[in-house]
């Protein structure tokens, strides 16, 4: 069996206070009510703000499994991200209460004017018949302040975070098919006939599909999807290169036999220097750069990096997927986004690549 998850260590889903960099992190500050051995499951680690919380349940009926999720809430957010919590895990779905555990964390310089203890927080009185919270056209304190979304720091919160040895990086919009934590450990228990000793990961391919359409449970439904053009390659319309898998006609034309397997192995080189996937792995993989905001793009981009000149191998999994929440993007960044995604693309050109290839080495065959 791949791996051998007999030394691993179960985390516990107790509340840590600690400081990191210029946030304050509140780790497991309301915890789910299950807790899972590390080598029992595999975390669904994601983050967000209180206003696309609501897609937890959709998320957590899916997964059935644990999800670690780390909100960014500076000031007022606060309580406003506390607020959609409770009526969620009370008015919502029970899978949100049983899995997943929520890490608050805010900025030193906009710290809340009161932080509840998980007790406090338990002894609120909540009416699911009262007006829920605004998950949309609401004007956030970070967007009042202008504060960037920290995205890198988020990430790395919710993953480490996590009890499971293995872990599926995401973003809270992304929908999982059906199944996949069983099928996954039943293909780990089977003989590994690829016999490579190189790092590897585990990915889900990921789409999209058009508003008002019910997101496809297995491969056969989005196949079919797919077939009409109802649903599309993630970011088709924006970045084609950075979703699209290696071999994915073959991919999309296989037949969903069953039993999730690899089904193919691919490189992030050459003609895939872009790809972005989203793979389950697990805390040995590094960490995301937390120099690098949502507002810039191409923060996955310098991890990417890192695991192309370490020789990683992405394993392609034939009958697991994820899926955007319905609506087909297709926008234009504005104007003054458009300045952003270019200062931090220098950034990343002229202060981190140079790092990380005096820190990780280099390749001819890498790139962001």
């Amino acid at each position: 069996m791949y791996p051998d998850l007999r030394g691993c260590a179960t985390k516990p889903l107790s509340t840590l206070y600690q400081q990191r960099g210029n946030f304050w992190v509140i780790e497991n500050y309301i915890p789910a009510l299950l807790s899972f051995d590390c080598d029992a499951s595999v975390t669904y680690t994601t983050h967000s703000e209180y206003s696309y919380l609501h897609n937890l349940d959709v998320v957590a009926s899916r997964w059935q499994g644990p999800i670690s999720i780390a909100v960014y809430a500076s000031g007022t957010d606060f309580d406003e991200a506390v607020r959609a919590i409770l009526y969620l895990r009370t008015c919502r779905s029970k899978n949100i209460e049983k899995y997943v555990s929520f890490h608050l964390f805010f900025n030193i310089s906009h710290t809340p004017r009161k932080i509840p203890t998980f007790e406090e927080l338990m002894k609120r009185d909540i009416n699911c018949n009262d007006k829920p919270p605004l998950w949309s056209n609401t004007k956030t304190y970070r967007h009042q302040k202008n504060l960037s979304y920290p995205i890198n720091v988020a990430r790395n919160i919710a993953r480490l975070a996590s009890q499971t040895y293995f872990v599926l990086p995401c973003d809270v919009e992304l929908i999982p098919s059906v199944n996949v934590i069983p099928e996954f450990f039943e293909m780990l228990r089977r003989p590994d006939v690829s016999t490579t000793t190189k790092p590897r990961v585990y990915v889900l391919p990921v789409f999209e599909v058009k508003e008002n359409l019910e997101v496809p449970r297995a491969k056969k439904e989005l196949q079919r999807m797919l077939q009409r053009g109802d649903a599309i390659v993630f970011h088709e319309n924006i970045c084609p290169e950075c979703h699209t898998i290696p071999n994915y006609e073959e991919w999309r034309q296989l037949p969903a036999l069953g039993n999730l397997s690899v089904f193919h192995i691919g490189k992030r080189t050459f003609s895939h220097y872009a790809w972005e996937p989203i793979y389950i792995g697990t805390n040995q993989e590094p960490l995301y750069d937390e120099r690098l905001s949502w507002e810039g793009q191409r923060d996955k981009m310098t991890q990417m990096y890192i695991l192309c000149v370490r020789d990683y191998e992405f394993h392609i999994l034939d009958n697991a997927f994820l899926v955007h929440r319905p609506g087909i993007k297709s926008t234009e960044p504005s104007g003054e986004q458009k300045s952003l995604i270019l200062e931090q693309y220098r950034f990343i050109r002229d202060i981190i690549i140079p790092q990380y290839k005096s820190i990780f080495g280099s390749s001819i065959f890498c790139g962001v």
